[in-house]
């Protein structure tokens, strides 16, 4: 099977895994759940596709809407098992994000031949459903966290992009790409590793300026 079509389903139904623990941690009912999964699932691809005008990938094939409906049902019923399911969220979203990072590098890619759009389309498809998702669901969203996110997700679209461009095939780019979004991510939420913040300076008077 193609390696990016793997990211692809992979990247909806982690994400629409971690929806659906959201919509449990607000004691939804099973309607909540189905949606929660359905637009964390889809919302970076939706986003992606609208900007490179594309068609949307879901209205494309409606399988991706079945394997969300089916990932948020399955948590319905299994959510309570879960020891933490905010830390299972955070970790599935470490698996969507990397996943996704490089899918959407690869789509930007072939669609505008543009390394800088395939870095922009890969931050954008591995990020926005987990903002989508902490936005409805009132949590605090995952791009507020201390530890490294965003970069991690731009670690795999570059890592995609630059194997490309270098000459390797399709595998081992898009494996070395999930490896490398995934270590940043991971690592950053074992180990906490974050990147320099910045620290404010106290203003001038008015009257200090000239």
């Amino acid at each position: 099977m193609n390696p990016l079509l793997i990211l692809d389903y992979a990247g909806v139904a982690v994400f629409a895994a971690t929806g659906a623990l959201a919509a449990s941690r607000k004691q939804l009912d099973i309607i909540g759940f189905l949606f929660f999964a359905g637009v964390t699932g889809t919302g970076g691809g939706t986003l992606r596709d609208l900007v490179l005008g594309l068609p949307v990938f879901w209205v494309v094939n409606p399988t991706y809407v079945a394997v969300c409906a089916a990932v948020g049902g399955l948590v319905y019923f299994t959510a309570h098992l879960v020891e933490s399911r905010y830390r299972l969220l955070l970790w599935l979203d470490a698996v969507g994000l990397s996943a996704y990072g490089v899918l959407g590098a690869a789509v930007g890619l072939a669609a505008s031949g543009s390394p800088i759009v395939a870095l922009v389309t890969g931050v954008l498809t591995a990020t926005f459903g987990g903002i989508i998702r902490d936005l409805l669901a009132g949590e605090p969203s995952v791009l507020l966290r201390p530890e490294i996110y965003v970069s991690a997700a731009l670690t795999g679209a570059a890592v995609f992009t630059g194997a490309d461009l270098a000459g390797l095939t399709l595998a081992p780019a898009s494996l070395m790409a999930f490896a490398a979004a995934f270590l940043v991510r991971g690592g950053a939420l074992r180990f906490g590793w974050t990147v320099p913040r910045y620290k404010p300076r106290p203003g001038r008077r008015p009257e200090d300026i000239p």
